[in-house]
């Protein structure tokens, strides 16, 4: 064994993290290293807001039916990552943005289950053999009714939110330590002033993860406890809160969040198959229930009844798989501790301020 040179200490063997230990480098607490994180949330909030406004101009078009669902999706992900700037109580400019940012998402909502199922019934007509293929015409022709007739009012709705205006005051508020567009102060408050932000940066990022996984965590319970709809839907928009604050941590590269994002778009992939199959029998039972509509095609309903059965057996097969996965998945204990690490270790991470 060498002998260590006079004067020199001998180097210490490095102690390695536990694996199952996934959290950002301790070493990055210093103000300015803090500081760069608080503005790297801020411009992945920018780029979501662009994101989001960017979509107006094809989803008003009307000729993409994908934009509304791509703009729906931008809306979560903008409004999650606000929250994250802006956890409760919020100032009152945040709180009526966030609400225009949800009422954009919502007045679209009906269009887009009525588009889901318009593709779906084209992916059928479009086979060489279908069964029953002057019941999924028939359905077509009603789909295609409807929307035409929804899309309109849900447009002018949603034109009603002003995106533009919208687009101009979230971006004061997102720009910079404290400095509006035009170069004057912007609005603050107690939570989000440099400050405040500079101080307490994972400890918020704890404070804003530990309800979202709470309220995931209950409504989970909740699904094994009461199985029905109303609770399985209520898990799904709990994964999606759940899905994109985890998109916010993982611009940090914490190390595990790759692979539980992997399992919640595979939970929320699921639920949102099962959730097209409910909507798509809600709408063929309103098709069925107009009296004058049963009265002229009555064998046309009989088939129609035929197939929400057929929709609801396929619904309960998803039902079934879905208690697997939050039931004897090895994943759903993962998430579980991989979370419960991630909280402890960044609410002691820095002190509060």
């Amino acid at each position: 064994m060498t002998k260590a040179k006079p004067g020199i200490h001998p180097r210490k063997p490095k102690m390695s993290r536990p694996a199952n230990l996934s959290v950002v480098s301790r070493a990055a607490t210093s103000p300015a290293s803090i500081d760069r994180e608080w503005k790297k949330v801020r411009q992945l909030a920018l780029r979501r807001l662009e994101r989001f406004v960017s979509l107006e101009p094809k989803v008003v078009g009307g000729d993409e039916p994908d934009a509304i669902h791509d703009l729906r999706v931008a809306s979560r992900r903008l409004q999650q990552v606000l929250d994250m700037l802006h956890p409760q109580p919020r100032p009152r400019e945040i709180r009526r943005l966030r609400r225009r940012i949800r009422r954009c998402r919502r007045v679209l909502g009906e269009v887009r289950n009525y588009d889901v199922f318009l593709g779906r019934v084209a992916r059928y007509l479009a086979r060489k053999r279908t069964t029953h293929r002057e019941t999924w015409t028939a359905i077509e022709e009603y789909l295609r009714s409807r929307r035409t007739g929804l899309f309109p009012k849900a447009i002018r709705k949603f034109n009603r939110q002003n995106l533009t205006g919208l687009y101009v005051r979230l971006r004061e508020h997102l720009r910079g330590a404290g400095t509006a567009a035009n170069g004057g102060p912007a609005t603050t408050d107690a939570h989000s002033s440099p400050e405040t932000l500079a101080g307490n940066f994972r400890p918020r990022l704890a404070r804003s993860l530990e309800p979202v996984w709470t309220a995931f965590e209950a409504q989970v319970a909740e699904s094994r406890d009461n199985p029905g709809p109303a609770t399985i839907h209520a898990v799904r928009l709990a994964a999606k809160r759940l899905r994109y604050l985890l998109e916010v941590v993982h611009e940090f590269r914490v190390r595990g969040c790759a692979d539980q994002l992997a399992w919640l778009r595979r939970l929320q992939r699921h639920l949102g198959d099962w959730h097209d199959l409910e909507t798509q029998s809600q709408i063929l039972a309103g098709m069925v229930a107009r009296p004058r509509f049963l009265r002229e095609h009555l064998e046309l309903c009989r088939n129609i009844i035929g197939l929400i059965r057929r929709e609801q057996a396929r619904k309960k097969n998803y039902e079934e798989k879905y208690f697997l996965l939050v039931r004897e998945s090895p994943e759903w204990p993962r998430l579980n501790q991989w979370i419960g690490h991630l909280l402890a270790s960044w609410s002691d991470s820095l002190p509060d301020a």
